[in-house]
């Protein structure tokens, strides 16, 4: 059977974050893979409530792995590397990465244990490495972070180009321009560009993008006017911008103080790699609490409303000795990623508590964004002239829109959500599977399916309260009248005023009084009674139906 080239998205394919795509070619079923990014989205108390990091359920390259070559990520971020130490155990092959995104994931997998020389950094185009049917260069883009890497992947069935997170910035402050001259060689090599897998995050976007360095002056000036302490957050990740904002805070006369695990991280890797060389001294928290209120800049984490990073802290007090106080200035310098818009909101509306003027980046005078908006996926296409362009990197919405876009310039697209295998080796993509994928729970320190119900089960304590019932039974298998009640997010009292759970015991006692022989030898029966009656009273007395555990003690004869 003639040899296929194949696309499958395990992740970031009709929703933004948890990236995961599989790249195949070979025999049908027997095709050599490898896989772009492994990434994580958050956790929310709506939908995944105390959940910290939701992962891609990669069990189908799991079974696969026998003919996995290797996986490459596209850059730093956690909706591309995050999941990269939860899940090595699971796949253990090689990791190829550019060196400040190599750095991270080796930073990743010794956090868990694993050898941290499994990562080969990788140098950018034209430095290739082959494995198996694939020879894959690094193409360095920019974006909001440093070293972030679009990359052609040659396969014996046509040329793809996966653009991973991408932007046309041609002065991105820190980290690789956007090279037009490079990008115009790469589609004019060989047989031209078969395959364009391209970011769709702003597609609605109508707009060009606008560049980084557009923002240093309107920074500068802010900082310049404002009289008592500074605090500015945005993500970690973008190095550029803790680079201008803290060269606005040198230049009005401030010291620059970072606050936040992951800001430091990211500076020091920075550092370390040399994608970041001027960067200036920072100061510690005891000695911005010791200067000045004019003469120090906060920079921290947060700006997504995370409970327990430094602004939300800011927000509620004190954080490592430092607190805010009226009429100090506090900038979020970044976009609020949908769903994130209560929690940075509580986080504003206590800082306005304090006194705190709050600014955000709504205007576009304190944020630019990292990807492509439609303008610019245009001139793309139009660069690559690609026989096929696949949507990824958004959701349905993003997806769809993109799809539409390509075919209107007459240029073959499908849409292919997370579990869709595309057959790219004609003029057109073809669904030839739909592979089982869903999503990993990292629930404390333990990774949990999403089909495991535990989520489910608190989820539904959350919006139902519970109710803890126990009743004994006796050597002769005589149930005792008197059961016990607990009750957790329930209302104590009934809409009479009486004690709901002393009015639930009664209608128990009540039933176990009049239990048959064969019911109360019987766990199941006994079990389903008690929670059917425990639920019905609560209903018609406070209108919710709790979840019920029942304990049955049963009492042995010496």
């Amino acid at each position: 059977m003639a040899d296929r080239l194949i696309y499958l998205p395990l992740g970031g394919a009709g929703e933004i974050g948890m990236n995961a795509y599989v790249y195949g070619y070979g025999p049908p079923g027997r095709e050599r893979l490898i896989l772009v990014d492994l990434g994580v989205t958050f956790g929310d108390m709506d939908g995944s409530p105390g959940i910290d990091l939701i992962l891609p359920d990669i069990t189908w390259l799991e079974q696969n792995r026998d003919r996995l070559e290797g996986i490459f990520i596209t850059h730093g971020h956690e909706d591309h590397l995050g999941a990269v130490g939860h899940l090595y155990s699971r796949l253990r092959v090689p990791i190829y990465a550019r060196q400040f995104t190599g750095t991270l994931c080796r930073l990743k997998l010794d956090e868990q244990g694993h050898p941290a020389d499994t990562v080969r950094i990788t140098g950018p185009r034209p430095e290739v490495t082959q494995l198996g049917p694939f020879n894959v260069q690094f193409v360095p883009v920019s974006h909001s972070i440093p070293e972030s890497a679009a990359l052609i992947i040659d396969t014996p069935g046509g040329r793809i180009v996966h653009t991973g997170d991408f932007k046309l910035d041609g002065t991105p402050v820190v980290g690789d321009a956007f090279d037009a001259i490079m990008w115009h060689d790469i589609a004019s090599e060989g047989r031209g560009i078969k395959v364009l897998a391209c970011d769709s995050t702003n597609v609605f976007t109508t707009h060009p993008g606008r560049s980084e360095a557009l923002l240093a002056n309107p920074i500068l000036e802010w900082v310049m006017a404002q009289k008592n302490m500074v605090v500015a957050t945005t993500f970690a990740s973008n190095v550029a911008r803790l680079k201008t904002l803290s060269d606005a805070a040198i230049a009005s006369g401030r010291k620059v103080c970072l606050l936040g695990r992951a800001m430091r991280r990211m500076v020091g890797v920075g550092l370390e790699t040399g994608v970041l060389t001027d960067f200036p001294d920072t100061i510690g928290p005891d000695e911005a609490a010791s200067l000045p209120r004019g003469k120090v800049m906060l920079l921290v984490t947060g700006s997504q409303g995370e409970r327990r990073a430094a602004s939300a802290q800011l927000s509620r007090g004190r954080y490592l000795g430092l607190s805010l106080k009226e009429g100090d200035s506090f900038l979020f310098s970044s976009k609020t990623i949908p769903g994130n818009e209560r929690s940075v909101g509580r986080i504003m509306n206590a800082l306005s508590e304090i006194g705190v003027d709050v600014f955000d980046a709504d205007d576009g005078l304190f944020h630019v964004s990292g990807h492509a908006n439609r303008p610019d996926i245009e001139a793309l296409h139009d660069l690559l002239k690609p026989e096929i362009v696949i949507p990824m990197h958004g959701e349905h919405l993003h997806l769809r829109e993109h799809m539409l876009l390509a075919r209107s310039k007459g240029i073959a697209s499908d849409i292919a959500p997370n579990g869709t295998m595309l057959d790219l080796t004609g003029d057109a993509p073809r669904v030839v599977d739909q592979v089982e994928t869903g999503r990993l729970y990292l629930d404390g320190t333990v990774l949990v399916g999403a089909m495991d119900g535990i989520v489910r089960d608190r989820i539904r304590m959350a919006l139902n309260g519970h109710a803890l019932v126990s009743v004994i039974v006796d050597e002769e298998d005589k149930v005792l009248p008197d059961a016990w009640v607990e009750l957790l997010g329930l209302p104590a009292r009934t809409r009479g005023g009486d004690d709901l759970a002393r009015h639930i015991e009664g209608e128990l006692a009540e039933f176990l009084e009049g239990a048959d022989d064969r019911t109360v030898r019987n766990d199941k029966k006994m079990d389903e009674a008690i929670r059917k009656i425990t639920r019905q009273v609560s209903m018609e007395e406070i209108g919710k139906k709790p979840e019920v555990t029942v304990i049955i003690s049963r009492l042995m004869a010496d």
